[in-house]
């Protein structure tokens, strides 16, 4: 069982036990009304009245269990002894009736203080194992047993027994059947009880194994493709894809290979992790999936896992959010005595192949075609650009058709820009942060408007 599953489950069993110890009481202070208001035959000529007395013994053990749950977890051999012991009980004080009201032992077979045993049944199906339920049941059966042979004892054997039931109900007589079928009920009940909670246990660990399955998909493959996986069973092939119109983002710190050299290893790995750590999550809002990581490079994509008209619009969005973001980051390390961190955004957009590469034993769900490669190519062209973010301009123009416009960036066309690697010149569009005054009230004013 997962670990964080058995915590989970022994919290509730720690509250369980308070809830069993409460229970109990409650059942003594119920008893403890009946025996105070209800007439008893023998009055004050019987010398030794049980009832009190197991009621008193009751509400100690009740006590002091309840005082040890609240301070640790009960061991296993103490809980099996409290099984014990609240049907021993329970099993005494009906025992007890026929001497309180002075009558033979056959007396109590007729008592509904047998239901009770019950309620200590089910109470037990609050700590989610079956073993005590069903050491429950068992020391209930073997009570009521035992009281069965007593009153055969007590009445004179077989002359006790009767095949009438009007004479077993209005009388001291035993009638076995009825017996028996009170002990395969407790049996079964016990038995239905145990199996259901075994059944519902299983369900729980298989819950949180999915759950927590989930979870590490979630880790590796974008929310929608994790989703789809956990819910529907979705067996992911190799060499399996889609065709989707796309558009790739790629981000890179700048400078990243001379900061690796003169950085101890655990702060270079806590600058990547800081870094990815922040811009991931307003990438992933602005509706983007993340391809992978490359070193300190991310790549994201914008429709590709799931097809979106407002893709162009989407990968704007985020790219202004990534360019905020990393201008709050380097505020708060300059606060810190750190280095600020540059980094380089480049967009592009057109049909791309989404699936599955890799072999049976190790897939990766990635996008493959010309805007990636493209994408890559623009976020190089930065440093000649002198530029923190560059777009393809037609992935723009789509965006500003879906109606995305800027909010916290400033826009300049660069026309028939020479990319490097490519044959033919590119227009691109430079994305630059503007200060948080102005980005504010530029939002402000295209909201008015």
């Amino acid at each position: 069982m997962p670990a964080r599953l058995q915590a989970a489950i022994a919290d509730s069993q720690a509250a369980a036990e308070r809830v069993v110890g409460w229970a109990q009481l409650g059942v003594i202070a119920l008893f403890a009304s009946l025996y105070a208001f209800s007439p008893r035959a023998g009055g004050s000529d019987v010398m030794f009245q049980p009832v009190p007395w197991a009621l008193a013994i009751y509400t100690v053990f009740t006590v002091i269990r309840m005082r040890i749950a609240r301070h640790r977890p009960l061991p296993g051999w103490f809980l099996a002894l409290s099984v014990v012991m609240d049907m021993a009980l329970l099993i005494g004080l009906i025992w007890s009736f026929h001497i309180q009201y002075g009558q033979p032992a056959a007396f109590y077979l007729k008592a509904p203080t047998l239901m009770y045993v019950f309620i200590f049944i089910a109470l037990r199906c609050l700590r989610f194992e079956p073993g005590y339920v069903l050491l429950a049941g068992g020391a209930a059966a073997a009570g009521w047993l035992a009281l069965l042979f007593y009153a055969l004892w007590d009445g004179g054997g077989m002359s006790v027994i009767t095949r009438d039931y009007v004479a077993y109900m209005s009388g001291p007589r035993v009638l076995i059947g009825a017996e028996v079928d009170k002990i395969v009920v407790i049996l079964v009940v016990t038995a239905v009880l145990a199996a259901g909670l075994a059944r519902a246990r299983d369900m729980l660990v298989r819950a949180e194994e999915e759950g927590a399955a989930r979870a590490s998909l979630a880790r590796f493959f974008a929310p929608d493709i994790a989703r789809r996986i956990a819910e529907t069973g979705l067996a992911i092939q190799p060499g399996s894809g889609l065709e989707r119109v796309a558009a790739i983002m790629m981000i890179d710190i700048r400078g990243f290979s001379r900061m690796s050299e003169r950085m101890a290893p655990d702060a270079l790995m806590s600058l990547l992790a800081d870094y990815q750590s922040r811009l991931v999550p307003v990438i992933q809002a602005e509706g983007g999936a993340i391809d992978k990581f490359l070193g300190d490079g991310i790549m994201a994509t914008f429709g590709a896992v799931t097809p979106e008209a407002g893709h162009c619009a989407q990968a704007m969005a985020a790219a202004e959010a990534v360019l905020e973001t990393v201008d709050t980051w380097n505020d708060a390390r300059r606060q810190a005595g750190q280095e600020p961190v540059a980094i380089g955004i480049g967009i592009a957009g057109g049909r791309v192949v989404f699936g599955a590469v890799g072999d049976a034993s190790r897939l990766e769900l990635t996008v493959i075609g010309a805007p990636v490669n493209l994408a890559a190519k623009i976020e190089k062209h930065n440093r000649v650009a002198g530029t923190v973010a560059l777009a393809e301009a037609g992935v723009v123009d789509a965006a500003e058709a879906t109606g995305w416009r800027p909010r916290r960036s400033r826009l300049q066309r660069l026309v028939a820009a020479p990319v490097d690697g490519l044959d033919a010149r590119l227009d691109l569009v430079a994305i630059s942060a503007l200060p948080a005054d102005q980005a504010v009230s530029r939002a402000v004013g295209q909201t008015g408007g």
